[in-house]
């Protein structure tokens, strides 16, 4: 199981047992814990996985951390815990308390379903305000697993992760400031395209004017990005389709190159349909030739298997279908044992009939 299916189990682990999780204890142990293992660390090694930290702030000495992650003898994420249920928010305060006395690049606040990653991206030695990563573990997207990834055991490297952490605390930033302006444009965002296109003064009647009017304008260029998105996979889509159609019809033009109807397949044909020829009129009886097997069927309907004969083998087989479509093979010395056979042929062809009749209005 990959990494990205990992994190996945995860979250719907969480999912089904947060109910169920009264402590915060009881937090730690079922949802953070397992984390911690999923991105490589053995939360039952004391040296790597130190729990309860000690963290001396100024003149209180002995404060403790939940977790701290060493790497070559010194703490490199400090983890602060909360019960699943509560808000990080009020919560975000003591652990910069602890990264600024500690020596630690990176610090986490978590109740098991939300994670904030933190750094010292705006000053040295002082935790932001901020995260540069956070993502909820029932809807972590998929760029945020790739940046999760980076925090594995396996290919930690604390220089990389800074170097790429703050273009990804502005970006998120940034993103977040967009989805507002594009919800509910501010005055100020309004302004500036209005002042563009409007030829007087924005005044505030104006500005209310073009307020509604850039809310429609952003909806209606949303629906187009996603109706063009639409086309667009539909168009490749199409595109997949007659090319897999191409590719399947090239196959089966080889494979019809590779079948070759054998003298003793066609007198095998010609057996059944001397069986048949008692009861049935036999022009409703044909053959078609596979690779493997010589299939003998009723109206040419590949639903309608009359039987299978494989004699191109080292053994022969005279194979007929039961009720599920399986074949029940029956080994044969020779072409002339398919008269061994005549009552199930008659019978299988009896209730191709009978159906047949049942069916008629």
């Amino acid at each position: 199981m990959d990494f990205k299916d990992q994190i996945k189990q995860l979250g719907e682990r969480v999912n089904n047992l947060k109910g169920q999780i009264q402590t915060e204890e009881a937090t730690k142990n079922a949802f953070i814990m397992p984390f911690l293992q999923v991105i490589g660390y053995d939360v039952f090694n004391p040296i790597e996985v130190v729990p309860e930290y000690i963290t001396d702030i100024g003149t209180k000495k002995g404060e403790k951390i939940d977790y701290a992650i060493f790497k070559d003898g010194h703490p490199t994420i400090l983890i602060e815990c909360k019960h699943w249920a509560q808000n990080l928010n009020i919560h975000d305060g003591q652990l910069l308390r602890y990264f600024h006395v500690s020596k630690a690049k990176f610090s986490l606040l978590t109740n098991g379903i939300t994670y904030r990653f933190y750094s010292d991206l705006v000053e040295a030695n002082k935790m932001d305000e901020k995260p540069f990563l956070e993502f909820n573990i029932n809807e972590i997207k998929d760029n945020q697993i790739e940046e999760l990834k980076k925090f594995h055991k396996t290919i930690f490297d604390a220089e990389s992760i800074s170097n790429t952490a703050s273009e990804l605390k502005f970006t998120n930033e940034l993103k977040f400031l967009l989805q507002q302006e594009l919800a509910n444009p501010s005055p100020d965002f309004v302004k500036h395209f209005a002042r563009q296109v409007y030829p007087s003064v924005v005044t505030a009647k104006v500005l209310l004017q073009f307020t509604n009017l850039t809310k429609k304008s952003i909806q209606q260029h949303i629906s187009d990005l996603i109706t063009e998105r639409l086309k667009t996979a539909l168009t490749k889509e199409d595109e997949k389709t007659k090319e897999q159609e191409a590719i399947q019809v090239e196959q089966s033009k080889v494979d019809e190159i590779k079948i070759v109807t054998t003298e003793e397949e066609l007198e095998g044909f010609m057996i059944v349909k001397t069986i048949l020829r008692q009861k049935f009129g036999v022009e409703r009886v044909t053959y078609r030739d596979a690779q493997s097997y010589f299939a003998i069927l009723l109206d040419g309907n590949n639903r309608k298997t009359i039987c299978r004969l494989y004699l191109n083998g080292n053994k022969k087989y005279f194979v007929t279908l039961n009720e599920l479509k399986k074949e029940i093979k029956n080994e044969i010395n020779s072409i002339d044992d398919i008269f061994n056979y005549s009552e199930k042929l008659i019978q299988i062809v009896d209730n191709y009939c009978k159906i047949l009749e049942s069916n008629q209005p």
